[in-house]
């Protein structure tokens, strides 16, 4: 390493500061201190040249033999030379981690730093590509103004507490994406947050549905300092506002949620005609993490698909017979919000949410500012709008491709099937393994597949090809390539920057309030790790109640309606 960074005599430097940042990362490379030592023989002199910024080397001399021993921290290994030796990765990799920038100088330069000193060397990476987290709180107004100007009919408002304006919530949710989900969206919602990891945490909150095609479609999302009851009740309140703005009258809509106290609440509270279901996955999930058993999981889809009662208490019984404690577990769900024999709205054969995915889509934005966090998800959706668009004007089929492979699958199946007609209506389609009986008026048949996915099951679709009807005409309209492209006919439109603002004037008015940051705040450093006490592992398991929320699996401390605690004040 150390031939890339040896000094000659008449060696040019564009500058002063280039000169000095030389030697520094040779003094880093070579592992040797810089002080003044008068009896080291190490010498180099550099003088500036006549009309020029430029610096060249006069004189050297001697070898540096004194001070190395800086393989264990150094002192020009300063925080401001470990920002400039991470920053093209960091504008490369947001979530390039302060462990790995260790790694990475060590491997470069054979030298180990505190990790605190990388930490706040990110820090001040990411402030100076991206603009420090209070001027992100600063210039939160300006910036949903030009969201309202750039996008006529969005909203995005910001909400503050107490005399010194104090950031508490956020609401944006673009005219395209309301206008999308009204007219094309499968009437379904899924409510769901993640935490962020900026200087002032936060939790960001989203409403997601589906298109046509099965595609995560987000249609609005905040961002709260606390997560509680009230900022979900709060979240669930702007977004019917926002629905109600946009619709004549307020569809029927499904929630999928995790079922936490705080969401269900809020939902039946301002969408009282609404159906409410728990995602399958949480709940799989959560079974399997509590009783430490992936055969739970798997047996809870089991009952979560059963399409009779009969197969559902059977389904039960399974899980019983495993684990009686995991069957008292899950009662704390009542089964007409998961299970498809019980629940009385309508999923189209959607039992998760698709909150997860929404969150893949920022988890990279999840440390930069809030204003960066909206214009992550701002700039998806613009591409993703105009991607789509130009996928969907190449589809030829009635439905989008999903559902059009669903309906040739049905077609192709109903071949084999003996059609006995009852009247104008109900037909008996007989299988070689059964019977069924479908009503073409009702959009029924006794193996509830067209109910549940709103696309004619195989028994259907030989009832309606008996009778000379087109089974496209007896699917859903939210599966149909018109749809489809009904969802992303509005156009996401770009955003300035904030030079742009500048120069216009535009969004810089002194009647908008200065918003200061909320007053919790990340402490710095590395989180502290949870030890495990080992009388803990031995001690016999007992199921636990929360007295907050009145349900067992967790404590209050974990309740997910209380998760921030006590930290350090900004």
């Amino acid at each position: 390493m150390e031939e890339d960074h040896n000094f000659v005599v008449g060696q040019e430097f564009p500058d002063v500061k280039a000169f000095r940042n030389a030697i520094k990362e040779a003094a880093i490379a070579q592992h040797f201190e810089l002080r003044i030592i008068k009896s080291c023989p190490w010498r180099i002199r550099a003088v500036k040249l006549p009309n020029a910024p430029t610096f060249t080397i006069r004189s050297l001399e001697g070898t540096h033999t004194c001070g190395k021993n800086a393989q264990i921290g150094h002192h020009q290994a300063s925080v401001d030379w470990i920002v400039s030796f991470i920053e093209e990765r960091l504008r490369d990799n947001i979530n390039y981690k302060p462990k790995d920038i260790l790694q990475d100088i060590h491997k470069q330069y054979g030298i180990i730093i505190p990790y605190k000193q990388a930490w706040r060397a990110k820090e001040r990476g990411l402030a100076a590509i991206y603009g420090s987290s209070e001027e992100g709180y600063c210039l939160l107004p300006s910036y949903c103004e030009q969201i309202k100007r750039t996008n006529p009919g969005s909203i995005a408002e910001v909400f503050t507490t107490g005399a010194d304006n104090r950031f508490q919530r956020l609401f944006v949710s673009f005219n395209a994406s309301i206008y999308g989900f009204l007219n094309g969206c499968l009437p379904i919602v899924s409510i769901g947050g993640i935490q962020l990891k900026s200087k002032y945490l936060g939790t960001l909150l989203s409403a997601t549905s589906f298109d046509a095609d099965g595609g995560l479609f987000p249609i609005a999302f905040g961002v709260i300092d606390v997560e509680n009851d009230e900022s979900w009740m709060w979240f669930l309140s702007e977004f019917h506002k926002a629905l109600e703005i946009h619709a004549e009258s307020m569809p029927q809509l499904t929630f999928i949620s995790d079922g936490q106290k705080g969401i269900v609440d809020a939902v039946r509270r301002k969408f009282p005609n609404s159906s409410q279901a728990f995602c399958m996955r949480h709940l799989s999930e959560s079974i399997g993490k509590e009783f430490k058993n992936s055969r739970l999981a798997h047996l809870l889809w089991k009952v979560a698909y059963a399409t009779t009662t009969m197969a559902f208490k059977e389904r039960m019984g399974e899980i019983e017979d495993v684990s009686s404690e995991a069957a008292k577990w899950i009662q704390q769900y009542p089964p007409s919000h998961w299970a498809l024999v019980h629940f009385e709205g309508t999923r189209y054969g959607h039992l998760s949410s698709n909150i997860e995915e929404f969150n893949r889509w920022i988890l990279e934005a999840r440390e930069l500012p809030i204003i960066q966090v909206i214009e992550q998800i701002h700039c998806k959706l613009m591409a993703e709008f105009e991607a789509r668009r130009l996928k969907s004007s190449s589809w030829f089929s009635v439905l989008a491709p999903s559902a059009e492979k669903r309906m040739i699958e049905a077609i192709n199946h109903a071949s084999m099937y003996q059609v006995l007609r009852s009247d104008e209506v109900e037909f008996e389609v007989l299988s070689a393994e059964r019977s069924d009986i479908v009503n073409i008026g009702t959009h029924c048949c006794s193996c509830r597949d067209w109910q549940l996915y709103g696309i004619p099951c195989s028994h259907a679709v030989a009832a309606l090809i008996s009778c000379r009807k087109d089974v496209y005409a007896f699917a859903e309209k939210c599966f149909t390539v018109a749809s489809y492209r009904q969802t992303y006919a509005e156009e996401i439109h770009p955003i300035p920057g904030r030079i742009e603002w500048r120069k216009t004037g535009e969004g810089i008015d002194d009647e908008i309030q200065v918003v200061r940051p909320p007053k919790f705040r990340r402490p710095p450093g590395r989180p502290e790790k949870k030890r495990i006490c080992l009388e803990d592992l031995n001690r016999e398991k007992h199921t636990v109640h929360c007295s907050r929320c009145n349900q067992t699996g967790h404590y209050k401390t974990t309740c997910k309606a209380e998760i921030m605690k006590s930290i350090e004040q900004f």
